[in-house]
């Protein structure tokens, strides 16, 4: 007997099958995380040590401004990893 998991991918799969990635694309995907992980932990190093000194001076609207463009900044750059990625999934790229 299949449980409720087992039933609920099963009719995931034929309603949407899973695309089969070749090497290649599979070598792309993997190359693009890490280009953007290090965009972004290079971004929030950068971002962060800003926080820090402005905390430190007592600039809390300045904690607060960074801090939210950290936010925008780590959203945007996943959001454009997340296409790329789906450009070569799609074999554009």
């Amino acid at each position: 007997m299949k449980t409720a998991y087992e039933l609920a991918m099963e009719r995931l799969n034929q309603a949407a099958p899973a695309a089969k990635l070749t090497r290649a694309q599979k070598k792309q995907l993997a190359e693009l995380d890490a280009q953007y992980a290090a965009k972004i932990a290079g971004r929030e190093i950068a971002l962060k040590d800003e926080i820090a000194k402005s905390s430190a001076a007592g600039d809390f609207e300045k904690v607060e401004a960074l801090q939210q463009q950290l936010t925008r900044e780590r959203k945007s750059l996943q959001a454009g990893l997340e296409e790329k990625k789906e450009q070569v999934r799609q074999g554009k790229l």
